[in-house]
């Protein structure tokens, strides 16, 4: 009876073994991606990184809560060997982490209580518990309800969004409207859907009709300028001789007509 107990605990310890491994490495990637990477990581990987870490953590629990795992909280664990001696073959399983198995180190790891700052904390954090109200906690639980609620809005709105994206099944945003453009086309070419805007000629004003301009009432004509001559005026002598052309019909002054005696 004892021997299949040791059997099966040493099976149930090597399951469990591997899957903190698993789970060990699969943080260890991220963390280094996180650390160099993070100029080129992107979103859907980080998110691949939470689902990894979140499916080994979810077998760890399966493993824990089988059957044939037995609970180890009914196991004692006790030092038999302590020694201040280096120990090559507990450094390399702890990858580097404890060297030797001396009393520095067997208290906090073997401890099967809490950091004694912690257990305080949590005390306080008990007695504040103790002294609320049922009205005041109901509200603490509301209000964090709605967060929660808020934060999980975002967080699928995100995703919807993310899978449209990579799907391609979003729909295409649209920026123009067949019917509007040939509306538009319409309008400037042949002027349909145009109304005729009629305006009150104001007196003294033209108004265009066509090729030409039809004046309105009291309109003052334009002047037409008249074109010159192209030769300019002619350049005439001035005469220096200065004639007096009578009519014969005048009388002489001495009475007689010039000529007679």
């Amino acid at each position: 009876m004892q021997a299949n107990q040791e059997k099966t605990l040493e099976t149930s310890l090597e399951n469990i073994t591997s899957r903190v491994q698993d789970l060990k490495t699969a943080l260890t990637s991220f963390l280094a991606k996180l650390e160099h990477e993070h100029q080129t990581l992107n979103w859907p990987t980080v998110l691949d990184n939470f689902a990894l870490l979140s499916g080994q953590i979810n077998m760890l629990n399966k493993v824990l809560r089988h059957d044939k795992t037995p609970s180890l909280k009914e196991y004692v664990l006790l030092p038999l060997n302590l020694k201040q001696d280096r120990d090559e073959e507990l450094e390399k399983m702890t990858e580097g982490r404890v060297g030797a198995f001396n009393h520095e180190v067997v208290p906090n790891y073997l401890r099967t209580k809490l950091v004694p700052e912690t257990e305080e904390r949590e005390l306080v954090l008990i007695k504040e518990a103790v002294h609320l109200t049922p009205e005041v906690a109901q509200r603490q639980i509301n209000a964090l309800n709605k967060l929660s609620n808020h934060v999980l809005d975002i967080v699928n709105s995100a995703r919807e969004e993310r899978e449209a994206d990579t799907t391609g099944g979003r729909i295409p945003f649209t920026t123009s409207a067949s019917n509007d453009t040939s509306v538009l086309m319409n309008s400037m070419i042949t002027g349909r859907g145009l109304r005729q805007m009629h305006q009150v000629p104001q007196p003294g004003a033209y108004m265009r009709t066509g090729p030409g301009m039809v004046p309105g009432p009291g309109a003052i004509p334009p002047q037409i300028p008249r074109p010159q001559d192209q030769h300019g005026p002619m350049n005439k002598i001035p005469s220096s001789i200065k004639t007096n052309i009578k009519s014969g019909s005048a009388m002489h002054p001495y009475g007689h007509r010039p000529g007679m005696q």
